[in-house]
């Protein structure tokens, strides 16, 4: 059985205002290819498929051409993600064919999508898990009824939510195994922050009562029986493998794919890719299949006349962030970079020997947004915030992103 884990496409999504549509449509050429040479059964994108909960109409119809040539080919099983609206995306869910499968319902949680072998039996299990926001998934994953004498609910946590889940998928995998009579592989595809990846710049903040990260344990089942043989992580940027060992001392392979493009400087050594996933009865390989770059990113810095000397010509076919340290801010300095680099996106004026700064700090996707308001707060009143304060605004910021995910 041959799956290829791909995740965080975020269609629709620029680069400091660049389009980077070329490069999401190179990126799903080479994984329709990919798919042919590789004889895939399946392919799996554990969430994040589009950049918004609304995505443009550009954006959907590279959706709709890619999953029209990957369906004529293979299965697919898609699974929303934090920045996808689980809504929308498995809207037609149930007029899909044997083909897509879209899981978006957290109360399905524990219902696999069965990729048939080359005889028609089960080949795998692959449970697609929707991102899990806390907040909103607490009672569809609620353990028994839940009513006001005697609420059963999953901390409000990612590691409650995704535990509880966990348990669901594993119940349901033991069923089966034993039903089966024979180890059929199973995959889980989560998107989430696992303790120990690596993150960048573009990936937005996921935090709940100041918490972001899940332990990998909680993706592991003890039981042997109920254990995935691989899980396909989706959420961080840079393809990386996850430390996972089950409690009688196994490892379990887990990995993030990495979005198939860079959508960050913080990216510009990452290398993308896409993960092919070979199973047979309880062994496991992965391999990273680099994908196509439509244009590298590159940080270049110097002094206005450095830049121009000719030293740095190879790149301006780059995507390019430019640090300038001439002591003074150079004349036209923004004008003339873009005249010798037409793909200049980013421009800092840091000063070689400058002091550093102390007192303010570049805010990011990757910032903590209860620590900017704190920060907002604490400026405006001229005294650090108080623990009562910082209380508030948590309050205020958790309650702005449960509005936001429920749209």
């Amino acid at each position: 059985m041959r799956i290829v884990h791909t995740s965080d496409w975020h269609l629709g999504r620029t680069l400091h205002g660049a389009d980077l549509t070329s490069a999401h449509e190179a990126y799903l050429d080479h994984l329709v290819d990919l798919v042919a040479e590789e004889n895939v059964d399946a392919v799996l994108v554990a969430g994040d498929v589009f950049d918004r909960a609304i995505p443009p109409a550009s954006a959907l119809e590279l959706l709709r051409d890619a999953l029209g040539r990957l369906t004529s080919r293979t299965r697919v099983i898609l699974s929303p993600g934090n920045h996808d609206s689980a809504v929308r995306l498995g809207l037609t869910a149930s007029q899909l064919t044997d083909r897509l499968s879209i899981r978006a319902r957290v109360e399905r949680v524990g219902e696999p999508v069965v990729v048939p072998d080359r005889d028609g039996g089960p080949g795998a299990y692959v449970y697609a898990l929707p991102y899990l926001d806390p907040d909103l998934a607490r009672e569809p994953l609620a353990d028994g009824p839940v009513s006001e004498d005697a609420p059963v609910l999953p901390a409000r946590s990612h590691s409650g939510v995704l535990g509880a889940a966990m348990s669901r998928v594993g119940a349901d995998l033991a069923a089966r195994r034993a039903a089966d009579g024979a180890r059929v592989p199973a995959v889980v595809g989560a998107h989430a922050f696992v303790a120990g990846g690596a993150v960048s710049d573009s990936e937005r903040d996921i935090r709940v009562g100041g918490v972001d990260v899940v332990p990998a344990g909680v993706l592991v089942d003890p039981d042997v029986a109920a254990r995935a043989d691989y899980v396909a992580l989706g959420h961080l940027h840079g393809a990386q493998e996850v430390r996972a060992v089950s409690d009688d001392g196994t490892p379990v392979p887990m990995r993030y794919s990495g979005s198939p493009v860079a959508f960050s400087f913080s990216e510009e050594n990452h290398v993308k890719s896409s993960v092919i996933v070979d199973l047979s009865g309880g062994s496991v390989s992965a391999r990273l299949v680099p994908a196509p770059v439509v244009r590298g990113l590159r940080t270049i810095e110097g002094t206005v006349g450095d830049l121009l000397s000719g030293r740095l010509d190879d790149a301006a076919d780059s995507w390019l962030r430019a640090i300038v340290t001439d002591a003074a801010r150079p004349e036209r300095m923004h004008a003339r970079l873009k005249e010798r680099f037409p793909h200049l996106l980013a421009l800092a004026h840091e000063p070689a020997g400058a002091l550093p700064r102390t007192q303010s700090r570049a805010v990011t996707d990757a910032s903590d947004p209860v620590d900017v308001v704190a920060d907002f707060v604490g400026d405006a009143g001229g005294t650090p915030v108080t623990p009562e304060e910082l209380a508030v605004v948590r309050d205020a910021v958790e309650s702005a992103q449960r509005r936001t995910a429920a749209r």
